[in-house]
């Protein structure tokens, strides 16, 4: 453990005029505080709140981050309250630390609606002060470090916590080292074999090419110096999941993957950052497509840089990143430099953003959106690039990347969306599907008496034209939704033995942050909420009790006893099927049926097969199968499919429209059967229904072991 001297001087090395002395109390009074506390790692817990610190110290950040560093867990965790904490610290720490507090209990990876409330729970708190959200970033990065000494299932909770919400927040801060490192230490804990298999690659790689960073390195520097420019350059082969994020969505193996390696070019001035990009350019050809001024066009979170790919040393792709030391800094720390020192004072970094106004354009019209809206638009904001357009009169447009010129009509106004009827890119006629690029001038084209389609949903990317197409929808089809929600909801309740009157409906609505009972059912009828969502907020104990691990455990036979067996989501198997079972590190074993695509890729590995089957007793119907149908588009007609499917004894826990024309619906039903008979008289009855064109079990080879479901 860091001992107070050592802190203080990692403090005072960049501040000092800090006041040590208050940082010294603190850690003697956390120290206290936490005497006799360990962790799972069994050393004293008191090392975990001074490792934050530290961290916190890497960005030079204030005395009362530092503090609230050290005090972070004491209000929580031990005996001191929050007055304690104000009467020996003030008032500014002891917000910091509630603030702190009252993050770590929220339960950002609970069912998605809650999520949704404990998400604008966040943003409050970030928007009160961000340093809160500073502290408990360190926070998690030290818990992920450490992560080997939980249980197993709390890894993976954590980790995929990490990956979904605090990796993704760090990037969208700006600082990007963070995110980098939770998402390859979450990566680490949710799919170990994927890791590995990355890193013996690279250390193949290495050993046939040799020292390819300092040889690229060594180029650029040759370059820079004929042209007189002093730069530092550096270079680094990209993390583990960057690498395999980049596989999964260029469908490419590593051997075809070009731009593993990623450098930097840290000038002086401003002038020099075009003047390396020129010199660049003029030794190596530059990859169409691939450069982005960050510089002109800046991140709302201070970030600015040039990036070009450049086909560099035997054809491979090089990523090039040139900015200035003071940009620089923010690219490290983010919206934390704000609060940066250096030399006792707060550091004057022009490129620094204002938090306040980061966590406002970051909130920006949310309060617009009910929960389930603000959840997706949360995570959409988080994980976005841009895409910087213009309007007929030169004004910026900020998008995400992949928006299309919808996105941008509804980025204007909500009544230019509605009326959209097409749109121009630089004087050209485009389809709205159309993905927008830095640079484009977009006009949009509008019409009286134009309202949202149903297809726009597949269109738009941003959370503002969702939600706004959403709820022109709701309320173009209301009473239709009403009807049909209220038939699955009758269906549920039905299932667990519970009538759905308006009253159980009306609580639910209040549970779930909705209006009334009647919203509930819209909703219910639009497949924006499923039926085991209502049920499991009103009786989690009945829905509990039908997938009680328990009895999933006995469902199969073949186990070891410290095996535990998880459902494959490619195939849904179910009882009467002959089963296999494939083991993955980290994730128990996977059942799969005999016939599943899956199984072929792992022929040549079978001393990670179990032979298993299925226990001879009647089942519950907890197994989820999806039903691919084509529908007649006439009234009555999906309600009567959901009735057809509720007297077979099943029950509908998830409906999705995949296609809607005039005459036809396209969708996918999840329905929960006992087995194999039940999945045959279910289909055999939909079969029957003059309505129904075609039904079929839907099975995806490509929904494999990174997207498992839980075993039912």
């Amino acid at each position: 453990m860091i001992d107070v001297e050592d802190l203080v001087a990692l403090v005072t090395a960049y501040n000092p005029r800090s006041d040590t002395g208050k940082i010294r109390e603190a850690y003697a009074f956390g120290q206290e505080m936490h005497e006799g506390q360990n962790r799972h790692s069994g050393e004293p817990y008191f090392t975990h709140p001074v490792a934050v610190a530290a961290l916190l110290t890497e960005q030079r950040l204030d005395d009362a981050t530092i503090i609230t560093a050290l005090l972070h867990d004491t209000v929580e965790d031990t005996r001191a309250s929050y007055v304690d904490v104000e009467r020996r610290f003030g008032r500014d720490v002891a917000e910091l630390v509630d603030g702190v507090t009252k993050l770590t209990n929220l339960q950002l990876s609970s069912s998605e609606t809650k999520q949704a409330e404990n998400f604008r729970k966040l943003l409050i708190a970030m928007s009160k002060d961000l340093r809160v959200i500073l502290v408990k970033l360190a926070d998690r990065l030290h818990n992920m470090r450490t992560i080997k000494y939980q249980r197993q299932e709390k890894q993976i909770q954590k980790s995929r916590e990490t990956m979904d919400i605090y990796a993704p927040l760090a990037g969208r801060m700006g600082m990007q080292w963070m995110r980098e490192e939770l998402e390859d230490l979450a990566f680490r804990v949710l799919n170990p074999e994927g890791r590995s298999s990355i890193i013996r690659r690279f250390i193949t790689l290495q050993r046939e090419t040799g020292d390819v960073i300092h040889k690229i390195t060594h180029d650029m520097r040759l370059e820079l110096d004929k042209v007189g420019i002093e730069a530092d350059v550096f270079g680094r082969a990209k993390k583990p999941y960057s690498i395999w994020r980049k596989m999964q969505e260029k469908g490419l193996g590593f051997s075809r993957l070009s731009d593993i390696y990623g450098f930097r070019v840290i000038t002086e001035d401003v002038q020099d950052c075009y003047r390396v990009l020129g010199a660049i350019h003029q030794r190596w050809k530059a990859v169409p497509g691939r450069f982005k001024d960050y510089i002109s066009q800046p991140k709302s979170n201070g970030y600015r840089s040039i990036h070009t790919t450049v086909s560099g040393r035997d054809g491979k792709q090089v990523e090039i990143q040139i900015r200035t030391r003071q940009m620089h800094e923010v690219a490290e720390s983010g919206v934390a430099a704000h609060w940066s020192y250096r030399d006792g004072v707060r550091a004057e970094n022009p490129f620094a953003v204002d938090p306040a106004e980061w966590i406002s354009t970051l909130s920006e019209r949310f309060s617009e959106s009910d929960n389930i809206d603000f959840l997706e638009h949360m995570k959409l904001e988080m994980y976005s690039d841009q895409v910087f357009c213009f309007t007929p009169k030169g004004d910026v447009i900020k998008l995400p990347k992949g928006a299309t010129p919808l996105d941008y009509a509804y980025g204007i106004h909500t009544r230019i969306g509605d009326k959209c009827v097409g749109a121009k890119i630089d004087g050209v006629r485009v389809p709205l599907w159309t993905r927008l690029k830095n640079g484009q001038s977009v006009e949009i084209i509008t019409a009286e008496g134009q309202r949202p389609q149903a297809t726009w949903l597949d269109i738009v990317v941003t959370g503002r034209a969702k939600s706004a197409i959403r709820r022109s929808l709701r309320e173009e089809n209301r009473e239709r939704y009403i009807k049909l929600g209220s038939e699955l909801a009758r269906v549920a309740f039905e299932h667990i033995g519970k009538i759905s009157t308006p009253k159980a409906l009306q609580t639910a609505a209040k549970q779930l942050g909705l209006q009334d009972h009647k919203e509930l059912l819209a909703r219910l009828g639009s497949a924006e909420l499923t039926a085991r969502d209502v049920v499991s907020t009103l009786y989690p104990e009945l829905a509990a009790r039908e997938g009680e691990e328990v009895e999933r455990e006995r469902a199969v036979l073949g186990l070891a006893a410290d095996q535990t067996p998880t459902r494959g989501k490619c195939c849904q198997p179910v009882p009467g099927e002959r089963i296999v079972g494939i083991t993955y590190r980290g994730q128990g074993v996977v059942v799969h049926a005999i016939d599943c695509p899956t199984l072929v890729e792992l022929e040549d590995q079978p001393d990670r097969w179990v032979d298993l089957h299925w226990h001879s007793g009647l089942h519950p119907a907890v197994y989820t199968v999806t039903l691919e149908m084509t529908i007649s588009n006439d009234a009555g007609v999906l309600g009567r499919i959901c009735t057809l499917i509720g007297e077979q004894k099943a029950n509908i826990s998830n409906l999705e429209f995949v296609d809607r024309k005039p005459d036809y619906y396209r969708l996918e039903i999840d329905v929960d059967l006992r087995d194999v008979e039940h999945l045959h008289m279910v289909m055999t009855a939909l079969e029957a229904d003059n309505d129904v064109a075609m039904v079929q079990r839907l099975r995806n080879a490509d929904r494999k072991t990174q997207g498992l479901a839980e075993f039912e």
